[in-house]
């Protein structure tokens, strides 16, 4: 079955950074890699798990890793099939985004994980199956190993 894919070139992303030469990049780029970001409103109830524990965030649609935005940033719903077709979109893509960017410290944050999780799965995401397919992807270079934060994840979860 071929999986339809949206060209991470071709999605609005977060606008409005000066890059390090000064000049507006009408996009917003991962501080760490480089790639394009998606950003996204932070549900209230997650806003202490988020990065700067503010009201916006971004996701690296290459490295997965979520970086602190101003609000700026969002400018209406957020298109998280920029990171990959599986990822849920609204507050389900939200949490489980939240999640992802905490999974370098899955040993200290593991309460934020869960409540991160627990929230997508109530807004009807299926984070280990979402797991399963960024584990799988060829084209995302995740900072951490996904594969193997899942198996994790599926233990702690239970």
């Amino acid at each position: 079955m071929q999986r339809s894919r949206v060209s991470r070139r071709d999605v609005p992303v977060a606008r409005g950074e000066v890059g390090a030469d000064g000049s507006e990049s009408g996009t917003m780029t991962c501080p760490v890699c480089g790639a394009h970001t998606v950003a996204f409103a932070v549900p209230s109830a997650l806003r202490e798990h988020a990065p700067g524990s503010g009201g916006h965030a971004a996701i690296c649609t290459n490295c997965l890793r979520t970086h602190a935005v101003g609000g700026d940033a969002v400018d209406g719903p957020s298109d998280f099939a920029a990171v990959h077709s599986a990822f849920p979109d609204g507050e389900a893509g939200a949490a489980l985004a939240l999640s992802l960017g905490l999974l370098n410290s899955l040993a200290l944050r593991r309460d934020d994980i869960d409540d991160c999780c627990a929230y997508a799965e109530r807004a009807g995401a299926d984070v280990l199956l979402t797991l399963d397919r960024l584990a799988a992807e060829e084209g995302i270079d995740p900072h951490v190993d996904v594969d193997r934060r899942r198996h994790q994840l599926a233990e702690m979860l239970r």
